[in-house]
């Protein structure tokens, strides 16, 4: 390539210089990062004069190369300075811009989606844990699918009760393997029809003293209307220790409906029958917001312990006395908020969920 196609020669000083003074002018009045490039390309590309200035240092007298070199040497690294502090200034320039143009006041107010909520019943099967805890009492669990022996015999439930009616309870048919024979159905499990069961199992494993609330789901076989669900939650208490009688579990009652329906809240017990409590209560609450006006209204069963769930955990009846209730956790909900369906409880639809100013609780 000669000097002629590239106008400038590796010895010319001046020109040198005016090229470095050319482009140190492009870089200066580059206004962004993409203008600077091509100020770049134009100015120290492999196109430019002073690289193809460069490229004719071969072409010289071995006399005039040192020369040369230091010449061009010296104008490509002033070139580069230049290129180094315009990027430098160009890149602050656009971070500056960047963060004026996207800055967020986080004062406004959003459009974000909105969170679901929580299910109120959860929220009320947490404030009953709660309250229980609050008095001393232990949380108790146990398994859904349960053995007939816990959820009816252990009770009191004779083989000939209506509960154990395929029309009241859910039967599950389990599977198991018997080495390498075929399948074979094992009998008696069911879905537990009350969380009453659960009560047998902490007596057998704790003996007595034992205060405890067993708060859960349970399963029936009832038709979904505006007051029965198929899948429903109770919460029901346990406690057996020396001395226990009908005056300690109506203090409970009284003070746990205090809990739940206010410190006005009016209780009474009426005479009934269970099979695992002898003798045995319908719980009534005063309730001002009773349809036709205010009046008595059921919220739960009780009594005391009957002996033969004691000896059929293990304690003696002799020694320990106990007393036991339960109470539905939807039925609660319905009367602390007039709920008139059910069903409004299971659609999913999270309005329900939201009038209850549950959103982010325990989140």
């Amino acid at each position: 390539m000669s000097e002629e196609a590239t106008g400038l020669s590796p010895l010319d000083e001046e020109g040198i210089a005016a090229a470095v003074e050319e482009a140190k002018a492009a870089f200066a009045a580059a206004g962004s990062l993409d203008e600077l490039k091509s100020a770049r390309i134009a100015h120290s590309g492999d196109n430019a004069p002073i690289s193809h200035a460069n490229t004719l240092i071969r072409t010289l007298d071995p006399a005039d190369k040192p020369k040369a070199g230091k010449l061009l040497g010296a104008a490509r690294k002033e070139v580069q300075a230049a290129l180094a502090q315009a990027t430098a200034r160009l890149e602050a320039e656009a971070e500056a811009r960047m963060l004026s143009e996207e800055r967020v006041d986080v004062t406004l107010p959003t459009r974000r989606a909105p969170k679901g909520a929580r299910h109120p019943l959860t929220v009320l099967v947490e404030d009953v844990a709660d309250f229980f805890v609050s008095m001393g009492w232990d949380i108790a669990e146990g398994p859904e699918v349960e053995h007939e022996w816990f959820n009816f015999d252990a009770l009191n439930f004779g083989p000939d009760h209506p509960a154990r009616q395929m029309q009241d309870t859910f039967y599950v048919q389990g599977i198991e393997h018997a080495g390498d024979a075929d399948l074979t159905a094992v009998q008696g499990l069911v879905l537990r029809t009350h969380t009453s069961p659960v009560q047998s199992h902490s007596m057998l494993e704790r003996g007595a003293p034992l205060y405890i609330a067993c708060p859960g789901k349970v399963f029936r076989t009832d038709a979904l209307d505006a007051t029965h669900t198929p899948v429903f939650h109770q919460v029901e208490g346990l406690a057996v220790d020396k001395g226990l009688t009908m005056a300690h579990l109506k203090g409970t009652l009284d003070h746990f409906a205090r809990a739940m329906f206010g410190p006005e809240t009016k209780t009474r017990l009426r005479p009934s029958f269970f099979p695992f409590t002898e003798p045995s209560a319908e719980m009534d609450l005063w309730f001002p917001l009773k349809k036709g006006g205010p009046g008595w209204i059921e919220w739960g069963g009780c009594g005391m312990v009957n002996p033969e769930v004691l000896r059929n955990a293990g304690i003696d009846p002799e020694e320990y006395s106990g007393f036991a209730f339960g109470m539905g956790i939807e039925r609660t909900l319905m009367l602390r908020h007039s709920i008139a369906d059910m069903r409004d409880m299971v659609e999913g639809d999270v309005r329900f969920s939201l009038q209850f100013g549950t959103t982010g609780r325990g989140n």
